[in-house]
């Protein structure tokens, strides 16, 4: 191959370790879409004549409805029987499990709450208010015609976190973007024996043999070893045993990584300052960048969903944008999810995933919606 056509990705989801605080790409770019888009409130807030501190109050609901909605909506939706019969897993939300869906469901019922009940709590006596009484200035539609901006941008950078986190990848490809997700392996074999102090994958310009399907390509993992006495009778056996074991038995990793069976690992072992360091040759799985599809899209909405707003104000016809985004984002997500894998094997047996029978609900409620916003627009027209 004269030109490498697809990309190999095997970054670390951990950003840092600060004793035994582990901060993860995807943590940060979720609460950085949370706190960006507090800021972007504030001033649609202020432009509209309202309190910055009912943004701070928004922002409460929207973190909360957030993370529950998009919790049970995973364990509803996706593995219900799974969480009914271990209800405690429920709560290991740092286990993953988080549907998009089940956020929108959310956030949408508690903007509700938001714009029709007075709501307040005293945590240190336990014992709280619920009346009703209409957020003046604020109905439902309207605030939701704003939140939405900035979901969409919060939406953008949770995908990206996706990506950050080798989750949620697309189906096999052959086309000229497929994506090599090798931090499984990687981690695999960093995680496999205390003699390799580092691994790095790489693409490979080297020719695929004719006995090689064309869906493959070629990969490099470099594994430095750490010059603490290792033998290396010890490490050869470790390469042509335990990695090659790693390569051909472990479904997470097979599902990335090819490495034909039957035969002998492809390896080179050379010394490099007075360590091992081995160069092994096997091929990789491009796969759809689901992610990034669903990442760069939902940005996309959030700029058009801001300029519309930055140009009417005041004067956006009550649920215009929401519209607009349910139509929008979830039509892209029922197309988005052809590129993906299902998340559970229930959904190998459905004709359409549940990602895409989730979506439409929301497209026909978006298009409800603007076709009353045209309606009321001929009225006073």
């Amino acid at each position: 191959m004269s030109l490498i056509s697809y990309m190999v990705w095997a970054a670390d989801p951990d950003l840092a370790n600060i004793g035994d605080l582990t901060i993860r790409w995807y943590g940060l770019l979720f609460a950085s879409g949370f706190l960006i888009s507090q800021q972007i409130l504030f001033r649609i807030f202020r432009a509209e004549g309202h309190k910055e501190a009912d943004v701070e109050t928004l922002t409460v609901y929207m973190v909360i409805a957030t993370i529950l909605g998009a919790r049970l909506g995973h364990v509803f939706f996706y593995e219900p029987a799974r969480y009914l019969a271990n209800p405690i897993d429920i709560l290991k939300i740092w286990e993953g499990g988080l549907a998009s869906h089940g956020a929108a469901f959310g956030i949408l019922f508690a903007l509700f709450l938001y714009s029709s009940y007075d709501i307040k709590y005293n945590f240190t006596k336990f014992k709280g208010t619920f009346r009703k009484h209409p957020r003046a200035g604020q109905s439902f539609l309207w605030v939701v015609d704003r939140i939405v901006i900035v979901v969409a941008l919060t939406g953008a950078l949770i995908r990206f976190g996706n990506f950050m986190n080798s989750e949620i990848e697309g189906l096999p490809t052959e086309s000229d973007y497929g994506v090599v997700f090798a931090w499984n392996a990687k981690y695999a074999i960093l995680s496999s024996s205390q003699a390799v102090e580092d691994v790095s994958v790489s693409a490979s310009d080297r020719e695929i043999p004719e006995s090689i399907s064309d869906q493959y390509r070629p990969v490099t993992f470099t594994l430095r070893f750490r010059d603490a006495g290792y033998q290396e009778e010890e490490i050869r056996s470790f390469l042509e045993v335990k990695v090659k074991s790693l390569f051909t038995n472990y479904q997470s990793i097979r599902k990335h990584i090819y490495e034909p069976a039957g035969t002998e690992l492809d390896y080179i072992l050379e010394q490099d300052r007075g360590a091992y360091v081995a160069t092994i040759q096997t091929y990789g799985v491009p796969r759809h960048p689901a992610q990034l599809y669903e990442s760069g899209t939902t940005f996309m909405i959030f700029l058009l969903l801001l300029f519309i707003w930055f140009k009417l104000r005041s004067k956006t016809p009550e649920g215009l944008l929401l519209g607009l985004f349910l139509v929008i984002l979830f039509g892209l997500r029922f197309i988005h999810e052809y590129f993906k894998e299902n998340q559970v094997s229930f959904e190998d047996e459905i004709p359409l995933n549940m990602g895409q029978w989730l979506s439409i609900p929301l497209i026909l409620a978006g298009i409800y919606l603007l076709v009353q916003v045209s309606r009321k627009k001929q009225k006073t027209a």
